[in-house]
């Protein structure tokens, strides 16, 4: 149809408008303290992870001298 102009807040360029700029200035702040806050916890958790496996020293796990071999197929099949 003639005369209608699809709306939208990029232009032909695909950059954004004053109007898009606008409507998300009240956000800005609020997401990017959100996504600050959320990295650091991620960050605290994996630190915390690492710090926490890093201090096992695997003592109480036993490790064979000699790896253990089965007996083979075929005589297992005999008895």
């Amino acid at each position: 149809m003639a005369g209608f102009q699809k709306s939208t807040y990029y232009d032909n360029r695909y950059r954004q408008s004053p109007a898009l700029i606008r409507a998300r200035r009240p956000y800005l702040v609020k997401n990017a303290v959100t996504g600050l806050g959320l990295t650091a916890l991620v960050v605290t958790i994996y630190a915390y992870t690492l710090n926490a496996i890093g201090q096992d020293e695997f003592e109480d796990v036993k490790v064979p001298d000699v790896p253990v071999r089965s007996a083979p197929a075929s005589a297992q099949n005999k008895s």
